[in-house]
């Protein structure tokens, strides 16, 4: 499987497992599969929710930031990359 990255976490809140991303290039929505990788980070997974200023939402595109229920530790800084066929 392919990988392109997409952006980089901005923010990540450990007391509820969300990284903020920042998204450079395609959109993204639920139901895609994303890779974070980075300095100590590297783990794939499925997207099941996100959200944009508090609200849920199915997509997000370009230049938009987004919340993502992730389910190991992210660091400001790591890439995302989105899974293509």
């Amino acid at each position: 499987m392919e990988e392109k990255k997409i952006g980089e976490v901005t923010h990540y809140f450990s007391n509820i497992g969300v990284a903020i991303i920042k998204i450079d290039k395609e959109g993204l929505k639920i139901g895609d599969t994303i890779h974070i990788k980075g300095y100590t980070s590297d783990f794939s997974q499925k997207i099941e929710s996100m959200q944009i200023e508090h609200k849920s939402v199915t997509e997000a595109k370009v230049k938009d930031e987004v919340g993502l229920k992730v389910k190991e530790h992210a660091r400001e800084k790591d890439e995302v990359f989105k899974a293509t066929a």
